[in-house]
């Protein structure tokens, strides 16, 4: 029993981390166009925080960063969904222009793009009642939208109901009412998807 119980509150102590599977850690079937206009099929693995792509192709692995690359579609093994990537020039620090790599959520007039990165948090109800200190640590994957219009400008999203009227401020009346109607999160990935078919639509 005091084994037992010794090895609860060790167990409890470690505060253990909480490990998943995310896209951005496995191998997809797909291709890539690169700058120079040539296409690569093969398994590809992508990272949005460092803004690069790996290809698995004849047995050798090939990186490409996001100045290199153009575009990108795979099946996403994790989630059984085509995703689509393209390297598109952002503002990443002042007035310094950068290709980096953007997920399409949606493509349209007004076009819902996405990025993408594992953050840790701790669960601070996960505490052991016979330990007081840090909770569960937990790995996350934060999404960041933006929206691309037609002029070339994007927009970083923060997830805010008012800065999202702002953004899209075309018909913000009906748009206001289409939300609130249908009860839709402006922070949900399928819902900012909905919004962002009306929104093209009006």
């Amino acid at each position: 029993m005091r084994l037992i119980l010794a090895s609860i509150l060790y167990l409890a102590f470690l505060s253990p981390l909480v490990a998943q599977d995310f896209s951005t850690r496995l191998w997809h079937k797909g291709w890539a166009v690169t700058m120079d206009g040539d296409t690569l099929r093969g398994d590809i693995k992508y990272d949005m925080e460092v803004n690069t792509i790996q290809i698995l192709s004849d047995d050798k692995v090939y990186t490409y960063n996001s100045k290199k690359v153009m575009y990108v579609e795979f099946f996403d093994s994790l989630l059984k969904s085509y995703r689509q990537f393209y390297s598109i020039p952002y503002n990443v620090t002042g007035d310094f222009r950068a290709p980096i790599l953007f997920e399409v959520l949606y493509e349209g007039p007004t076009t819902l793009l996405a990025r993408e990165k594992i953050v840790l948090e701790t669960d601070p109800y996960s505490q052991s009642y016979y330990y007081t200190g840090p909770g569960t640590t937990r790995e996350r994957l934060s999404l960041t939208f933006f929206f691309a219009f037609k002029d070339g400008s994007i927009e970083r999203y923060s997830g805010k109901k008012g800065e999202l009227y702002a953004i899209l401020d075309d018909h913000p009346g009906q748009l206001k009412d289409y939300i609130k109607k249908n009860k839709l999160d402006v922070n949900e990935v399928r819902d900012l998807v909905r919004i962002m078919a009306f929104y093209n639509s009006i």
